[in-house]
């Protein structure tokens, strides 16, 4: 999907700190900002939707994974001086002048149990003391053992306290991966996609949690990839649900083969409720 001047030129707008009604900027793209928290609703009067963005840099961070942007205003001014080369290397994050250069690739991992894998054919051990993470920089030759199950963490305050949510994974060998910084999205996918291991979804409970998992993980991974839902999910949402969550949020129109996702979205309906991963956290 290319992005059009119209939505690139509403998209400046609100990163320059401009409100904008809803009705105005309807897109696909918006839906998706919207589930990932990068822009902002609130009501004026009893149905008008203002839409806004409060942190440019979380949105800045989103266009140039989703788009290879890195400079908005020249990419607009590109497309409005009919240069259609320079616009394409914009896209593509070829410009030297716009191109953001990476500093690091791979991804952070987390274990509260040792996790015997390879890198680069050696021996490796992951668990981080507490308070640190390990690095994976050399992500493609990174192996762990098949019955490990990699789970994908969204939120960094559960990334951190791994250690006080053992009680949730007593029936695996779980392996965590952060899904922050959003930068790194795309190493973590490729690497998902290159070894057998099962992906387990660790996110919030919410149509932006299913969002995520179903976009950034599902279909990528197809059967491999499952949604963690605890066992006592329905008391969680009645006793610590937020109504904000299911209020300001709506699911995208995707096909859903998983049953407990099914399950869970009638939750949500029933409670009128979203959950937040944080919740779990023990201790």
């Amino acid at each position: 999907m290319m992005l059009t001047i119209a939505i690139a030129e509403k998209l400046l707008r609100l990163a320059d700190g401009e409100q904008i009604r809803a009705s105005l900027i309807k897109h696909t793209l918006i839906d998706e900002l919207i589930s990932e928290g990068i822009i902002l609703e609130q009501y004026s009067g009893r149905t008008k939707r203002i839409l806004y963005i409060a942190d440019k840099a979380a949105f800045a961070n989103w266009l140039f994974h989703r788009f290879q942007i890195n400079d908005l205003a020249a990419y607009i001014q590109a497309i409005r001086n009919s240069d259609a080369t320079r616009a394409d290397l914009i896209l593509a994050g070829n410009d030297s002048k716009v191109k953001a250069r990476r500093t690091f690739k791979g991804f952070l991992v987390n274990s509260y149990q040792p996790i015997e894998a390879a890198l680069n054919n050696q021996p490796i051990v992951i668990q981080p003391t507490p308070g640190t993470f390990q690095f994976i920089y050399d992500f493609e030759t990174f192996a762990p053992p098949a019955d490990v199950v990699i789970v994908g963490i969204e939120n960094t305050e559960n990334f951190r306290w791994v250690a006080k949510q053992e009680y949730l994974f007593k029936n695996i060998k779980p392996l965590f991966i952060s899904r922050y910084p959003q930068e790194q999205a795309g190493d973590v996918i490729k690497w998902l996609r290159s070894i057998p291991n099962q992906y387990l979804h660790f996110g919030d409970f919410d149509f932006a949690g299913i969002n995520i998992y179903l976009q950034e993980y599902k279909k990528h991974l197809g059967e491999r990839a499952f949604f963690f839902i605890p066992g006592n999910i329905e008391d969680l949402l009645a006793t610590n649900g937020n109504k904000n969550l299911y209020d300001q949020q709506k699911l995208n129109d995707l096909v859903i083969a998983e049953k407990r996702i099914n399950e869970l979205i009638a939750l949500l309906h029933k409670h009128k409720k979203g959950l937040e991963q944080e919740v779990l956290i023990i201790g």
